[in-house]
């Protein structure tokens, strides 16, 4: 491949859709299924937060944070002073990528999924973080190349369009991604993200702004009811393939492989979230029945709540409940210990105790 800035080619492309077929209709059953849970769903906190800091943790570290789902649960209870300072920052990473998936489906209800959205997301995304001086909420400036840690350009594996190539290939991108040309969704967002990565309109953050619009474009085109599908743990399972198939795209115009293995993704992810949300909701409706042995007209509302914050103090979860008495609430936790709903994460610790809810956590953590 020649070493100059790569361009990728203008949307819509033609697509052969014959040997696509198969796959198209497995992913739309798999959504459809997942879509049926969704929107049935009483209460969509009680998978919504748990399930976006899960993608969260599993899309940031395709970037390579290390911090695990556990101890962003954990920090944002304690906000831990001892963690280092590498922790601080991987977990904020984290966090700050499930408020820009937020604030995304927030603004879908009035924007589209847009040029200024998507720069909205990645200023979210970079605010106060390793990303904060890699200009937040701005097409970079500057010819970037990806390739191993310390090469040269004449060593990239991939160059990226000169940054005066952005403006008009992400306009192209913006009109396609809310066209209605494309005979499917979901072979319309494999393009789409093939295209937004090949651009690479960022200093960084490409591939979790990338992922991001993944989600956001499903909820946005009305295939779920709630924007809980998300693909980061197969990119990261897959990551090899991920990154060889986007590569044959550009290199070899490979568009149906790289298809394939898109809706592959989603197909799979989505009947995962589907056992995950069936998984909760089975356990939320078991301790519902277990809990009315307590004759307490505030145990529900404890117990939705530790479906959102399955790790928590006293504290951090009665701002999020309506429990106002302090006692109530202490004595109501020690009912739920004793029936085994809840344990202490330290015994030792006399004040300012924190809880675990361990039966979602080990679920989330499958």
């Amino acid at each position: 491949m020649s070493k100059k800035p790569f361009i990728p080619p203008k949307l819509p492309i033609k697509i052969d859709y014959e040997p696509l077929i198969g796959h198209i209709t497995k992913a739309h059953r798999a959504i459809a299924g997942l879509d049926a849970l969704l929107s049935a769903l009483p209460n969509p906190s009680l998978l919504g937060r748990t399930l976006q800091t899960k993608e969260a943790v599993l899309s940031s570290q395709i970037e390579g944070t290390q911090a695990t789902l556990d101890e962003v649960l954990a920090y944002e209870v304690k906000n831990d002073k001892k963690e280092s300072e590498r922790k601080k920052k991987d977990i904020n990473e984290i966090i700050n990528y499930r408020r820009a998936l937020d604030l995304g489906v927030k603004s879908l209800d009035t924007w589209p999924l847009s040029e200024n959205l998507i720069k909205k997301l990645h200023a979210t995304l970079l605010k106060s973080g390793r990303g904060e001086n890699k200009a937040p909420g701005e097409f970079r400036k500057i010819q970037v190349f990806i390739g191993i840690p310390g090469a040269d350009i004449s060593e990239a594996t991939y160059i990226p369009p000169n940054a005066n190539e952005i403006v008009p290939l992400f306009s192209n991108l913006e009109k396609y991604l809310n066209s209605t040309d494309e005979k499917d969704n979901l072979v319309q967002i494999a393009i789409a993200h093939y295209q937004f990565e090949a651009i690479h309109p960022f200093l960084d953050g490409n591939g979790r702004v990338g992922r991001l619009i993944i989600s956001l474009f499903l909820y946005e085109k009305k295939l779920l009811a709630h924007p809980f599908l998300y693909l980061s743990e197969f990119f990261e399972e897959h990551r090899q393939a991920y990154y060889e198939l986007l590569r044959n795209v550009s290199e070899k115009q490979d568009w149906e492989d790289w298809i394939k293995f898109f809706l592959n993704a989603l197909t799979i992810q989505a009947q995962k979230a589907e056992e995950t949300g069936k998984s909760i909701l089975k356990l939320h409706q078991e301790l519902k029945s277990e809990i009315l042995t307590l004759n307490s007209q505030y145990a529900p509302y404890l117990l939705d709540a530790i479906f959102v914050r399955p790790i928590f103090s006293a504290s951090s979860i009665q701002k999020h409940i309506k429990i106002k008495n302090t006692q109530t609430l202490y004595t109501l936790i020690e009912k739920f210990i004793d029936l085994g709903i809840l344990t202490e994460a330290d015994p030792k610790q006399k004040r300012n105790k924190v809880y675990r809810f361990e039966k979602l956590i080990k679920i989330l953590n499958l």
